[in-house]
Protein backbone atom coordinates (compact mmCIF):
# COMPACT_ATOMS: atom_id res chain seq x y z
CA UNK A 1 0.00 0.00 0.00
CA UNK A 2 2.78 2.46 0.98
CA UNK A 3 3.85 1.57 -2.56
CA UNK A 4 1.11 2.22 -4.56
CA UNK A 5 1.14 5.81 -2.23
CA UNK A 6 4.67 6.74 -3.51
CA UNK A 7 3.88 5.92 -6.73
CA UNK A 8 1.28 7.55 -7.17
CA UNK A 9 2.94 10.86 -5.92
CA UNK A 10 6.20 10.13 -8.72
CA UNK A 11 3.74 10.15 -11.31
CA UNK A 12 1.49 12.81 -10.13
CA UNK A 13 4.98 15.07 -9.52
CA UNK A 14 5.85 13.74 -12.97
CA UNK A 15 2.80 14.85 -14.55
CA UNK A 16 3.07 18.56 -13.14
CA UNK A 17 6.24 18.90 -13.57
CA UNK A 18 6.12 17.52 -17.77
CA UNK A 19 3.05 20.11 -18.14
CA UNK A 20 5.24 23.18 -15.75
CA UNK A 21 7.65 22.84 -18.66
CA UNK A 22 5.28 22.41 -21.83
CA UNK A 23 3.88 26.13 -21.45
CA UNK A 24 4.66 28.45 -23.58
CA UNK A 25 6.77 31.37 -22.59
CA UNK A 26 6.91 34.79 -24.50
CA UNK A 27 8.85 37.81 -24.22
CA UNK A 28 8.33 41.50 -25.22
CA UNK A 29 9.22 44.85 -24.51
CA UNK A 30 6.21 47.32 -23.54
CA UNK A 31 8.81 50.44 -23.50
CA UNK A 32 9.86 49.85 -27.13
CA UNK A 33 6.21 48.28 -28.61
CA UNK A 34 4.89 51.92 -27.30
CA UNK A 35 7.24 53.55 -29.12
CA UNK A 36 6.73 52.46 -31.93
CA UNK A 37 2.77 53.19 -31.61
CA UNK A 38 1.74 55.67 -33.81
CA UNK A 39 -0.56 57.45 -30.74
CA UNK A 40 2.73 57.90 -28.87
CA UNK A 41 3.95 60.28 -31.60
CA UNK A 42 0.64 62.07 -31.45
CA UNK A 43 1.52 62.46 -27.67
CA UNK A 44 4.32 63.51 -27.68
CA UNK A 45 3.63 66.23 -30.48
CA UNK A 46 0.64 67.32 -27.69
CA UNK A 47 2.63 67.55 -25.04
CA UNK A 48 5.21 70.04 -26.75
CA UNK A 49 2.48 72.15 -27.66
CA UNK A 50 1.05 71.75 -23.82
CA UNK A 51 4.54 72.80 -22.63
CA UNK A 52 4.97 75.84 -25.04
CA UNK A 53 1.74 76.91 -23.89
CA UNK A 54 2.51 76.60 -20.31
CA UNK A 55 5.93 78.56 -20.79
CA UNK A 56 4.37 81.05 -22.53
CA UNK A 57 2.37 82.22 -19.98
CA UNK A 58 5.13 81.54 -17.26
CA UNK A 59 7.35 84.12 -19.49
CA UNK A 60 4.74 86.75 -19.24
CA UNK A 61 4.13 86.54 -15.19
CA UNK A 62 8.35 86.77 -15.79
CA UNK A 63 8.50 89.80 -17.89
CA UNK A 64 5.93 91.42 -16.05
CA UNK A 65 7.85 90.97 -12.53
CA UNK A 66 11.45 91.75 -14.45
CA UNK A 67 9.42 95.02 -15.70
CA UNK A 68 8.55 95.90 -12.28
CA UNK A 69 12.03 94.66 -10.28
CA UNK A 70 13.48 97.11 -13.16
CA UNK A 71 10.83 100.06 -12.49
CA UNK A 72 11.65 99.67 -8.83
CA UNK A 73 15.31 99.82 -9.21
CA UNK A 74 15.12 103.23 -11.25
CA UNK A 75 12.66 104.91 -8.55
CA UNK A 76 14.37 102.97 -5.17
CA UNK A 77 16.71 106.32 -4.73
CA UNK A 78 13.90 108.75 -4.97
CA UNK A 79 11.04 106.02 -3.21
CA UNK A 80 10.04 107.17 0.20
CA UNK A 81 10.21 104.30 3.33
CA UNK A 82 6.55 103.70 2.70
CA UNK A 83 6.19 103.91 -0.73
CA UNK A 84 9.96 100.81 -0.87
CA UNK A 85 8.43 98.86 1.44
CA UNK A 86 4.82 98.48 -0.73
CA UNK A 87 7.18 98.14 -3.99
CA UNK A 88 9.49 95.27 -2.25
CA UNK A 89 6.89 93.73 -0.91
CA UNK A 90 4.80 93.83 -3.75
CA UNK A 91 7.99 92.35 -5.83
CA UNK A 92 8.18 89.42 -3.21
CA UNK A 93 4.56 88.36 -3.72
CA UNK A 94 4.68 88.78 -7.39
CA UNK A 95 7.95 86.03 -6.66
CA UNK A 96 5.95 83.71 -4.83
CA UNK A 97 3.29 83.51 -6.97
CA UNK A 98 5.77 83.19 -10.28
CA UNK A 99 7.21 80.12 -8.37
CA UNK A 100 3.95 78.62 -7.18
CA UNK A 101 2.43 79.47 -10.92
CA UNK A 102 5.80 77.18 -12.30
CA UNK A 103 4.81 74.60 -9.44
CA UNK A 104 1.25 74.19 -10.92
CA UNK A 105 2.42 74.20 -14.67
CA UNK A 106 4.39 71.23 -13.52
CA UNK A 107 1.75 69.78 -11.89
CA UNK A 108 -0.58 69.98 -14.81
CA UNK A 109 1.81 69.05 -17.08
CA UNK A 110 2.51 65.71 -15.41
CA UNK A 111 -1.49 65.00 -15.22
CA UNK A 112 -1.76 66.39 -19.08
CA UNK A 113 0.75 63.60 -19.50
CA UNK A 114 -0.71 60.61 -17.55
CA UNK A 115 -4.02 61.86 -19.13
CA UNK A 116 -2.50 61.48 -22.60
CA UNK A 117 -0.04 58.33 -21.89
CA UNK A 118 -2.56 55.83 -19.88
CA UNK A 119 -5.31 55.22 -22.92
CA UNK A 120 -1.84 53.72 -24.97
CA UNK A 121 -0.72 51.80 -22.60
CA UNK A 122 -4.24 50.24 -21.89
CA UNK A 123 -4.69 50.11 -25.96
CA UNK A 124 -0.62 48.29 -26.06
CA UNK A 125 -1.53 45.55 -23.00
CA UNK A 126 -4.60 44.87 -24.69
CA UNK A 127 -3.05 43.97 -27.67
CA UNK A 128 -0.50 41.81 -25.46
CA UNK A 129 -2.96 39.81 -23.99
CA UNK A 130 -4.81 39.38 -27.16
CA UNK A 131 -2.15 37.86 -29.18
CA UNK A 132 -0.75 36.01 -25.92
CA UNK A 133 -4.45 34.39 -25.43
CA UNK A 134 -4.41 33.44 -29.48
CA UNK A 135 -0.87 32.32 -28.83
CA UNK A 136 -1.54 30.01 -25.87
CA UNK A 137 1.55 31.39 -24.11
CA UNK A 138 1.18 30.86 -20.82
CA UNK A 139 3.46 33.77 -19.38
CA UNK A 140 5.10 36.35 -21.02
CA UNK A 141 7.67 38.30 -19.77
CA UNK A 142 8.21 41.95 -20.21
CA UNK A 143 12.13 43.10 -20.73
CA UNK A 144 11.04 46.74 -19.88
CA UNK A 145 9.78 45.80 -16.35
CA UNK A 146 13.55 44.13 -15.72
CA UNK A 147 11.44 40.88 -14.69
CA UNK A 148 13.48 38.57 -16.09
CA UNK A 149 17.38 37.57 -15.21
CA UNK A 150 18.11 34.84 -18.34
CA UNK A 151 16.36 34.57 -21.50
CA UNK A 152 17.12 31.52 -23.65
CA UNK A 153 16.49 32.75 -26.93
CA UNK A 154 15.25 29.39 -28.13
CA UNK A 155 12.96 28.59 -25.85
CA UNK A 156 11.07 32.42 -25.40
CA UNK A 157 8.86 33.79 -28.39
CA UNK A 158 9.46 37.60 -28.48
CA UNK A 159 5.71 38.59 -29.01
CA UNK A 160 6.59 42.26 -30.46
CA UNK A 161 6.16 41.45 -34.52
CA UNK A 162 3.07 39.83 -33.51
CA UNK A 163 1.83 42.65 -31.90
CA UNK A 164 2.79 45.32 -34.03
CA UNK A 165 0.91 43.83 -36.70
CA UNK A 166 -1.79 43.21 -34.04
CA UNK A 167 -1.83 47.04 -33.57
CA UNK A 168 -0.94 47.75 -37.34
CA UNK A 169 2.80 49.02 -36.96
CA UNK A 170 5.03 48.43 -39.72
Amino acid sequence: MKKLIKLTLVVALVFSSTSLFAQKLARINSQELISLMPETAQMQTDLQTYAAELNAQIEEVQVELTNKFNDYQKKQATMKDLERQVAEKELNEMGARLEQYRQVASEDFNKKQQELFTPIQEKAMAAIEKVSKAGGYAVVFDLAAGSTIYIDEAQVTDLLPLVKTELGIK
